[in-house]
């Protein structure tokens, strides 16, 4: 009975890990530029002496769901959305460099150009910081450009470019921060044939109803398992009482 009891104890431990990754998907249903994760089960073998002979659970969510998520029309200057493939980049809470499809951006008190959850979108040159000015564009190349205080209508002043990147997803891996790195752990190149829309942002690409489907049926696999434990010892309960009778 230990086999048994063994692969289904494993088994809902891994199931709870996947419902926890659907239930992070789900809370960030209304988070501007998200991606969802995918969860995997596996069957692996126990090796030991002899020939394995039974298999525990493992569940893997290192794949993202790169599909794009859906577009609002803000009328902001300062909020954009990458039409196609690619990515922005920001700096993380650690300093790395990240990417990310938010492109809710805002200026704070001075004058840095971030991100809607605080993230420092970086530039050809480094962090972006605006000067005062009257007006604020960014261009359908991420170029951004001023008028600043006091100049004519027609005085255009180009400031920086935000950095857009684009790439391969299959060498991107999600950290916890929830943003995208490359695996190497290196920095990937500006891409100027990039084009982002202004005015406009990327939603997340959960979907709400399929989630709270996934959510459902992992707590019912869960239950399964719960029930397959309990079988398991009542057997091995039914066995000892055998056991226990009289010759």
């Amino acid at each position: 009975m230990d086999k048994l009891l063994y692969t289904s104890t494993s088994a809902a431990q891994q199931i709870m890990q996947a419902q926890s990754v659907n239930s992070n998907n789900l809370a960030n249903v209304s988070t501007t530029g998200f991606r969802a994760d995918f969860v995997q089960a596996l069957s692996v073998p126990i090796y030991g002496e002899g020939i394995p002979t039974r298999v525990y659970s493992e569940t893997g969510n290192d794949a993202t769901n790169f599909q794009p998520g859906h577009f609002q029309t803000t009328g902001r200057a300062l909020d954009i959305a990458i039409q196609g493939d690619g990515f922005i980049t920001v700096q993380g809470k650690d300093g790395r460099e990240g990417y990310t499809r938010a492109g809710d951006l805002r200026l704070t008190e001075n004058r840095q150009l971030i991100t809607g959850t605080g993230l420092v979108v970086m530039g050809e040159g480094g962090p972006i910081t605006i000067p005062p000015s009257e007006k604020i564009e960014i261009g359908a190349d991420g170029t951004i450009s001023v008028r600043p205080l006091g100049s004519k209508a027609e005085e255009i002043a180009l400031l920086d470019r935000i950095k857009l990147v684009n790439p391969e997803l299959r060498l991107l891996q999600k950290g916890h921060d929830g943003l995208l790195r490359l695996r190497d752990g290196s920095s990937a190149p500006l891409d100027a044939s990039i084009r982002v829309t202004s005015g406009t942002v990327e939603g997340s690409n959960v979907n709400a109803i399929g989630a709270m489907v996934k959510m459902i049926e992992l707590q019912r696999k869960y239950e399964a398992q719960i029930k397959m434990m309990q079988t398991a010892d009542e057997t091995s309960e039914s066995s000892a009482r055998m056991l226990q009778l009289p010759s």
